[in-house]
């Protein structure tokens, strides 16, 4: 009686080793961490547990992914994607879309578009995904002009009319909110930007339409994107739940995407 009771748990243990898998996802700190707790109990629900691992160096992340030190991330949008495949000859895949981070700009000194000067410095991120993005911003904004048909890859030579001679300066994406203290307008993803206090609803004197080409991701490896765990991340990330999250946390300044 005792053999067979001891067969049958460890049967069931195994049984439950069997079911239950557990995979690393990378997010960067703030709300991609945050929605990813978020995501953990959904997605045991469903048998899949995840440990959420976060990096304070975003661009460390997809090489970790394409290595296998990581199974999945959740953190960047498809131009990013597509730049570090390049880039670095990774292999990373998308295998759902998550949210959108709008981004916006900001000021100390000025309360309005209106209101910037002549000349006025104005500070983008430096990495050739957002600067484009940043520069299309200030294009719908009124500030410049950028030269007909340009992507979101356009770069300080599309600029074809500037009539307030603003100086465009790039720098890390990190520092961004630091430079409001010493330039006139920032253009600031939202994840910086709500990692500092900023507020694109309330803070921002300009913020981005929703636009589909910089909605976040889940990436994963091109070998992997079959993987049975990946649909359940998935479906997890895409889950009523989690949505219900981030408009409640999040206010309208991260969009869910599904």
């Amino acid at each position: 009686m005792t053999t067979a009771v001891s067969a049958l748990g460890l049967l069931f243990a195994s049984h439950l080793s069997a079911a239950a898998e557990t995979i690393k996802f990378g997010v960067t700190a703030g709300p991609h961490a945050q929605i990813a707790e978020a995501l953990k109990p959904i997605a045991k629900a469903k048998g899949l547990d995840i440990e959420v691992v976060e990096f304070s160096d975003g661009a460390l992340i997809d090489p970790a992914t394409n290595d296998g030190d990581l199974d999945a991330n959740g953190f960047q949008h498809t131009p990013y994607l597509d730049q570090q495949n390049a880039d670095r000859g990774l292999n990373l895949v998308s295998v759902g879309r998550t949210v959108l981070l709008p981004m916006a700009g900001y000021s100390r000194k000025y309360k309005s578009l209106d209101a910037l000067p002549d000349g006025a410095q104005v500070s983008v991120p430096n990495d050739p995904s957002n600067e484009g993005r940043a520069l299309k911003l200030l294009e719908a904004g009124g500030i410049i002009k950028l030269t007909p048909g340009s992507t979101f890859k356009a770069t300080e030579l599309d600029i074809i009319e500037n009539p307030r001679n603003i100086k465009i300066i790039p720098m890390e994406t990190a520092q961004l909110p630091r430079s409001l203290e010493d330039v006139d307008f920032s253009v600031i993803t939202s994840h910086f930007a709500l990692s500092a206090g900023l507020v694109p609803k309330r803070d921002g004197l300009l913020v981005e339409d929703e636009l589909s080409q910089y909605f976040c991701l889940i990436g994963v490896a091109e070998k992997n994107k079959d993987a049975p765990w990946v649909k359940t991340l998935v479906e997890s990330y895409q889950s009523p739940e989690v949505k219900q999250f981030i408009e409640t946390t999040f206010k309208g300044n991260v969009i869910a995407g599904w």
